[in-house]
């Protein structure tokens, strides 16, 4: 099982995802497909994303039970943590 999350993503993006997974929401997709398929979806990702920003977690045999990639700005940064992947929050930017 994977998902794809995608933000601010242009329409011709989120076709080509909706090709391969299907879109529970706006920007969700989901899937189960070998990891040699899943980095062909995630290098469309990369390839499509322009200014938005992604995320793709799928299951994986970790101590978590999952692994996953981001890409694009974005608050949440992923961050290795004695081997266990986190997620660290930046600062706001002052207004």
């Amino acid at each position: 099982m994977m998902v794809v999350v995608v933000t601010n993503a242009p329409p011709r993006l989120r076709g080509r995802l909706a090709a391969w997974l299907v879109e529970l929401r706006a920007g969700v997709y989901v899937g189960d497909y070998s990891a040699r398929t899943r980095e062909m979806i995630w290098d469309q990702v990369l390839a499509g994303l322009d200014e938005g920003d992604a995320v793709m977690v799928w299951k994986a045999p970790t101590d978590q039970g999952y692994d996953f990639l981001t890409h694009g700005r974005n608050r949440r940064m992923p961050v290795d943590f004695d081997g266990l992947k986190l997620v660290s929050f930046l600062p706001e930017k002052p207004a």
